[in-house]
């Protein structure tokens, strides 16, 4: 392990590894809420990758049939958490007198698979994929956390950009995006809605361009990668041989 950090004057320093994954249970169980490794770290006097270390292995031990957990430490890239396994989630409701509620409604889940699995993205390529305005279920999602506000879309307008959130995967028991399951159906409707958007962005700045510019041919690079980045930048590639424009001449 990497040299110890030295840890709050007033606590213990613990030192055998058994004490500090039963410090770490303890913490986590007494939170409720995700963990960040660094505050970890500092409470134990250790290095944020030794925290890391320790935390994944407490993780893989309680996924194992034989320690018989009821419980499950889930891993996320800044934070861990302790929470009860899916399965067990009646049994909870019932002893605990919780109502089942609160449940996503149809446009939500389509709105929220749209941006986990696209990622970031605009609420206008959220339309395209879904064919209707989505601004609602958007507000709604972003009123409960499950995904946020990530810069803006360097392009005429500067659309948002979203993007989901920690809750979102803890809500969902994954630890992180490559545990999504594969949807073809929805990778072939954004595709689609990409295409579409591309368009619609090059028409609104082929529109911004005075009729007296004559722009040289333009030859799409072979990365399609460069190509799509091109749009995104808001801004049409220039070819070698292509006539530039005066820096200083503002367009009416």
């Amino acid at each position: 392990m990497e040299e110890k950090k030295e840890s709050a004057p007033y606590l213990e320093q613990l030192t055998s590894e058994q004490d500090i994954e039963q410090a770490i249970e303890a913490i986590l169980f007494a939170a409720g809420y995700p963990m960040k490794y660094d505050k970890l770290a500092e409470v134990l006097g250790l290095a944020v990758k030794d925290v890391k270390t320790v935390v994944r292995a407490m993780a893989e031990h309680f996924t194992k049939d034989d320690t018989h957990h009821g419980i499950q430490l889930l891993l996320y890239p800044s934070t861990c958490q302790l929470t009860t396994k899916e399965r067990y989630a009646p049994y909870i409701r019932e002893a605990l007198g919780i109502r089942r509620g609160g449940n996503l409604s149809a446009s939500s889940m389509e709105v929220l698979a749209v941006v986990a699995y696209n990622q970031p993205v605009t609420r206008s390529y959220i339309d395209l994929v879904r064919g209707v305005d989505s601004s609602y279920a958007v507000n709604s999602l972003l009123d409960k956390g499950l995904i946020e506000a990530a810069g803006r879309l360097d392009a005429p307008g500067r659309p948002m950009l979203y993007v989901t959130t920690d809750k979102f995967l803890r809500v969902f028991g994954i630890n992180n995006l490559d545990e999504l399951p594969e949807t073809e159906a929805l990778s072939v409707a954004a595709a689609q809605a990409e295409g579409t958007e591309e368009d619609e962005q090059a028409e609104q700045l082929a529109a911004e361009i005075p009729d007296d510019v004559e722009l040289g041919e333009y030859t799409e690079p072979v990365d399609s990668e460069e190509a799509d980045l091109v749009f995104e930048n808001g801004a049409l590639p220039t070819p070698p041989d292509a006539p530039t424009l005066n820096e200083k001449e503002e367009f009416n």
